[in-house]
């Protein structure tokens, strides 16, 4: 009879073990890098149901269609306020969560 050689675990489990626990260096940086993939998925996602091309997109913010591409595809050098720009272009709320020494700053 053939026996499972496999062991189910946690993404979590695979996380800390690959990249690093929580607090490390290595994990934050992982973290802050997945949070800005999913910022520019969130980006393209809105304008894509809104029926916007890129160029579309910059012309109501004012930058060029190379920056919505950068913002879309998680480049790390875009401004918070071109950020912020193309959100308000496309209708979007956008909230913050601030942490300060393990503690969630409200605003």
């Amino acid at each position: 009879m053939a026996t499972n050689k496999f062991k189910t675990v946690s993404l979590d489990t695979m996380i800390d073990k690959h990249i690093g626990k929580r607090g490390t260096e290595k994990r934050e940086a992982f973290e802050n890098e997945l949070r800005i993939d999913l910022l520019g998925q969130a980006i393209k996602q809105a304008r894509q149901e809104r029926n916007l091309t890129q160029e579309q997109l910059g012309n109501l913010v004012g930058v060029q269609k190379a920056q919505i591409s950068k913002i879309e595809n998680s480049v790390k050098n875009a401004r918070l306020e071109t950020i912020l720009r193309v959100f308000d272009a496309l209708g979007a709320k956008v909230n913050f969560n601030v942490e300060l020494n393990r503690q969630k700053l409200a605003y």
